[in-house]
């Protein structure tokens, strides 16, 4: 059995999470209460609550949100400016999709590039980049964590949580075996207990994205 302080200690790894399409104020409100109640990462939140979380809780909670989402094809310019416009509302993390056509096509420098222009325009916040692996084979796992590394980000994650698959411990397992020695994992999408958390952080992964955090530590 988990005793208390080893869950205050789990918190740590949390990006405590809201991404529904229909979130409200009030919900989002609620998750930042929670985070700092808790001690969380950080709240990852949709771009649109960024700048109304800084002028309600001011620095002392992280804000993390996601551009390109869910999908991730949306240009690279329109991302780098989602990205521009999130670090100047207070953003202090930034989730980015990459373009899964690109991956398909093959044309991982491309990916790369991208990756690249997101990371320059984020003047030195945190960068992670979601691969959703659940549409990757093997090889193309390989080759972004390749193109990860190379770009400069911070983390690669697993999922966006609305795919059709989440986050699975053999992926964890090969991009600690391929990332650079300066990229850490964040694993998300469908993790949904304890054990699973636990099994994640165990296995390498230094963030994790849930929206149970209370329900799974509290």
């Amino acid at each position: 059995m988990i005793q208390r302080m080893e869950k205050q200690e789990i918190w740590k790894y949390i990006d405590h999470t809201l991404l529904k399409a229909a979130a409200s104020w009030a919900e989002i409100e609620k998750l930042c209460d929670e985070a700092l109640r808790y001690g969380a990462a950080s709240v990852c939140v949709p771009p649109s609550f960024v700048a109304r979380i800084g002028a309600a809780y001011g620095e002392k909670l992280p804000v993390c949100t996601v551009i390109g989402f869910p999908l991730g094809y949306q240009t690279s310019r329109v991302k780098t400016a989602e990205a521009r416009e999130a670090v100047l509302d207070g953003a202090r993390e930034i989730d980015m999709v990459i373009n899964l056509g690109l991956v398909k096509d093959k044309n991982f420098d491309a990916v790369t590039a991208e990756i690249a222009s997101v990371r320059e325009a984020l003047s030195g916040k945190i960068l992670k980049v979601i691969v959703e692996t659940c549409y990757l084979d093997e090889r193309e796992k390989i080759a972004l964590c390749g193109a990860v590394t190379k770009a400069g980000a911070d983390y690669i994650k697993t999922s966006t949580g609305f795919g059709s698959g989440g986050a699975a411990l053999d992926d964890v397992q090969l991009f600690a075996a391929h990332i650079g020695p300066a990229v850490k994992i964040k694993a998300a999408g469908g993790i949904t207990t304890l054990e699973a958390v636990t099994a994640f952080i165990e296995a390498g992964c230094s963030r994790i994205g849930t929206s149970r955090g209370v329900q799974l530590l509290c």
